[in-house]
């Protein structure tokens, strides 16, 4: 966003013995009007603020300005949040909205971002509220549904500051997760030099060295249930000699839950679970509570990623889902590679048809099948439906109008649909049927269109009939 040269210029002009302080129902840029003050920390303020500009909106506005114990890598800090805000597009993730810079009497840097109207988990359990099991579960699950949309991006995000304060529970009973000030994605954190951020109690030993990765947003999820589920900060908790907290005899909660939420919490990166898919399959014991999870106090709704190409068709008694071939990547790209491996290949089996025309022959009509293969690959839309009228499930394929591939079974032969990975990045909705399974998205799909996919197709037998799928 600036220079090197400007970053000098404006550390000279902190050097000022007089410091502007903004003050309630003071404009700035002409367009947002400070409200009150949310939060002040050594030269940082956040503002909730009226975005003139939008029909008196409230937003809320982050401030920082040089000068105690402001330094550089707090600007640095500063302005990867707001770069990193700016490429994030979640529902449960405040939403960008501007960055300004103001020099009068001192240099202030500004940070506009979405307001969402809640309280923070921490706020809540100041005021002394107690969390049910129950809303701890909704709670992690809420978080880590984000977390699988911030590790799955390229390169991932890493948040670096889970913990009560930065954790939204919004009057819709909806958990947000907020300030990124310690974010870093993986492809700056490649050998660079590093700040220490995060917060004593939530931030793993790996943090303090600079190797964060995507298990480290676990513990410090899973340290926050800690707080959640005893009311006591993790910080001030008991450690044993292998440096686990010691929480269980402090919690009410299921064996199951609290086990969970101890792995979440090993010191050790490899005795934590690996992903934020992995932590919430954990939470369930078999594939067929997978599916379908324990009763909640609201519903845990996954959004469907921006830029998915997946399209649901509803009906009352028809659901039909359709994942079109461009989702699978540049159609013109995948011709183009086909037809240069075939015309590549033929001057090739014309030098062998001098010493044996069957081996030439064989070797056009091989590069010709490939070619084909790849081109119908390419060109091929995917199609699964269920009929209730006909008590039927269909999956096909399709491409140039013709279909290529067909699995039809009855409704009463369904198990149970969950998500499959093939890697860290692509996957699957399977579905599973007696004695076999099919997959549906052909290990094309990001982790995150997975959940969704199959949270969409559960819901819609849950709503529409008496079937366990």
């Amino acid at each position: 966003m600036h220079t090197f040269l400007f970053y000098e210029i404006a550390l000279k002009l902190c050097n000022k013995l007089y410091v502007f302080m903004p003050q309630s129902q003071e404009i700035f840029k002409e367009r947002y009007q400070l409200q009150s003050q949310l939060g002040l920390n050594s030269g940082r303020q956040t503002w909730l603020a009226k975005d003139l500009e939008a029909n008196g909106e409230f937003v809320v506005v982050k401030l920082l300005t040089f000068g105690g114990d402001v330094q550089w890598e707090d600007l640095k800090l500063f302005e990867r949040e707001a770069q990193v805000l700016k490429q994030l597009n979640h529902p449960r993730i405040p939403k960008y909205r501007d960055y300004f810079t103001i020099d009068d009497r001192s240099l202030w840097f500004g940070l506009v971002q979405e307001h969402i109207q809640g309280a923070s988990l921490k706020e809540l359990l100041v005021q002394g509220q107690k969390f049910t099991e129950l809303q701890v579960e909704d709670i992690v699950i809420d978080t880590l549904e984000i977390l699988i949309y911030l590790h799955g991006l390229n390169p991932p995000v890493l948040h670096r500051d889970i913990k009560p304060s930065n954790l939204i529970w919004s009057d819709r009973q909806e958990i947000y997760l907020v300030d990124f000030g310690a974010v870093q994605d993986k492809a700056s954190a490649e050998g660079k030099t590093f700040t220490v951020v995060g917060t004593y109690g939530y931030a793993p030993m790996e943090q303090y060295g600079g190797r964060s990765v995507p298990a480290s947003d676990l513990y410090g999820l899973g340290a926050t249930a800690i707080h959640l589920l005893t009311g006591i900060s993790p910080a001030e908790l008991p450690q044993d000699d292998d440096l686990n907290i010691q929480f269980r005899d402090r919690s009410g909660a299921s064996p199951q839950l609290l086990d969970w939420v101890q792995k979440m919490t090993a010191p050790s990166v490899k005795r934590r679970f690996a992903s934020a898919r992995e932590a919430i399959d954990a939470l369930y014991q078999d594939p067929e509570q997978v599916t379908k999870p324990k009763a909640s106090s609201r519903q845990i709704k996954i959004p469907q990623p921006f830029n998915s190409r997946v399209e649901i068709w509803r009906f009352p008694t028809k659901l039909v889902v359709t994942i079109p071939s461009a989702l699978f990547g540049g159609k013109f790209v995948s011709v183009l590679l086909a037809l240069s491996a075939l015309f590549g290949m033929v001057p090739l089996a014309f030098v062998v048809a001098k010493a044996n025309i069957l081996t030439a022959i064989m070797i056009i009509l091989f590069v010709i099948y490939l070619a084909y293969f790849q081109v119908i690959k390419s060109f091929t839309t995917i199609f699964f439906s269920v009929d209730l009228s006909e008590r039927t499930c269909r999956l096909s394929k399709k491409a140039f109008g013709w279909q290529h591939y067909l699995q039809k079974f009855a409704i009463n032969q369904l198990e149970y649909i969950y998500t499959s990975m093939s890697n860290k990045t692509k996957g699957s909705v399977a579905i599973q049927i007696q004695n076999n399974r099919f997959m549906l998205g052909d290990n094309k799909l990001t982790e995150l269109e997975t959940a969704w996919l199959a949270q969409e197709i559960q819901d819609w037998f849950q709503n529409h009939q008496s079937i366990d799928p």
